[in-house]
């Protein structure tokens, strides 16, 4: 069986699913050179729930989980099958963590999991299923759940965390075109604690890095970036496949955590 990094992609706003820049085909040349996984577990700040549940749903539907944009993004289909098998063996992993977890049979893909997958693996052929993150839980928290799941890494499942390296929409009508430099600071800073494996100031971030606040008004679009490095390997560093900034406030990061 392959072992896989785990991934972080920034999935920025719906638009990326027509508007690649370089992120989406960065994402395509990075899924082609691995190979296709065995199935893909992906954490999406845009399936919030009380407690850590798993996607149960044998065929997920679709969610245009958004308004005001154009036509064509609302006819996009994402058709790829769930696994509820698989769902079954990460509530199991979850709870011998002493993670409390259930099932949901009814939970369709949100555009945080299908809108990143629709460049990377565009045939839709590859078990996807969700996992909700948690409210009210901090970074801490979701890279023990992360580090719960370490183990399907070894049966060639890509664990991947889906959010943004920065989001604060507010600043997303601006008209500006380049990249603000709070998010360049703030990106970059992240990157060198990644790539220094300095885990202790990342779970800080909040009180350490700058412009966190700015960066992030709310944590929810950051979190899955602790799900991704809880899921990866003891010593692992980062892959950088896109630093692009779009709308100069939404940095697209994304990188896979290699073994060293």
């Amino acid at each position: 069986m392959n072992t896989l990094p785990s991934l972080f992609v920034s999935h920025g706003a719906p638009l990326f699913a027509v508007d690649a820049g370089s992120t989406g085909p960065a994402l395509r040349a990075w899924a082609q050179a691995h190979g296709k996984p065995s199935a893909i577990v992906v954490m999406s700040p845009h399936w919030m729930a009380r407690t850590p549940m798993v996607m149960g749903t044998p065929a997920p539907q679709t969610w245009h989980d958004f308004g005001g944009f154009p036509p064509e993004l609302y006819q996009l289909q994402y058709p790829a099958p769930g696994q509820p098998a698989l769902a079954q063996e990460v509530v199991a992993l979850l709870q011998a963590a002493g993670i409390e977890a259930g099932l949901d049979q009814r939970r369709p893909f949100d555009h945080g999991t299908w809108v990143p997958l629709l460049h990377m693996y565009p045939e839709a052929d590859v078990p996807v299923l969700q996992v909700a993150l948690p409210a009210g839980w901090g970074p801490a928290q979701v890279y023990a759940l992360g580090r719960a799941l370490r183990p399907l890494r070894e049966r060639n499942v890509l664990l991947m965390g889906t959010g943004s390296m920065t989001h604060n929409l507010s600043e997303f009508f601006g008209g500006e075109r380049e990249p603000a430099p709070y998010v360049i600071e703030f990106s970059r800073w992240v990157e060198e604690k990644i790539t220094r494996g300095d885990t202790a100031a990342l779970l800080d971030y909040r009180r350490l890095a700058p412009h966190a606040q700015r960066a992030h008004p709310t944590e929810d679009h950051f979190l899955p970036l602790f799900f991704a490095l809880g899921a990866a390997a003891d010593g692992a560093r980062p892959d950088y496949l896109s630093r692009e900034v779009m709308y100069s406030m939404l940095a697209m990061d994304a990188f896979a955590m290699e073994s060293a």
